[in-house]
């Protein structure tokens, strides 16, 4: 793994209250260590390098201060759109790249469809093209799940599937058996 990709490693971010609010790449999370505003919880096996010093990569970061965490904490974008869609097309049902997908308006715009959490998902071009100016229905296909807000819970759950492979995020994600 090269500097470069460690820095981009994701890095769970706990509230001061150890709460899991975020994750970020682990260039952010050097930052707030050093600026310190917050702890390394857990060190991933890895380590970067400047002229002076090697730092620890770590796994998991504490903020120092608790933060009020507002409800809706995520902003409507297209970056947002495809991880709450986890990047695969809501009607073929691939996963692809961020480069390789669209975002569908369930109503079409020109139907006066909003551009709003609930109209908007995840979709390559092949079916974004053969749905076209129609509504699902209309073009005879069907949305794996409708679309909604990204939550609390949608987070979460995300932060779960994200940390699945990061046995030291385990403690901080509340990890039930069936997950």
């Amino acid at each position: 793994m090269t500097g470069t990709d460690r820095l981009h490693k994701p890095v769970l971010v706990l509230n001061a209250s150890y709460e899991p609010i975020n994750i970020c790449a682990a260039r952010r999370a050097l930052v707030l260590i050093l600026k310190g505003v917050a702890l390394a919880e857990e060190l991933a096996p890895a380590q970067v390098h400047s002229a002076r010093q090697a730092l620890n990569v770590p796994s998991v970061i504490r903020l120092l201060e608790y933060r009020r965490i507002p409800h809706q904490t995520r902003a409507l974008s297209r970056k947002n759109i495809l991880m709450r869609d986890r990047y695969m097309c809501q009607y073929c049902q691939r996963v692809l790249p961020s480069g390789e997908m669209t975002l569908d308006h369930v109503i079409p715009r020109s139907r006066h469809g909003e551009t709003a959490w609930e109209n908007l998902v995840a979709c390559c071009h092949s079916c974004n093209n053969r749905k076209g100016n129609r509504t699902p229905e209309e073009a005879g296909m069907k949305l794996l799940r409708l679309p909604r807000p990204f939550s609390l819970h949608t987070s979460r759950h995300l932060m779960r599937l994200l940390g699945r492979g990061e046995d030291q995020w385990r403690k901080y994600l509340f990890f039930s058996e069936e997950n």
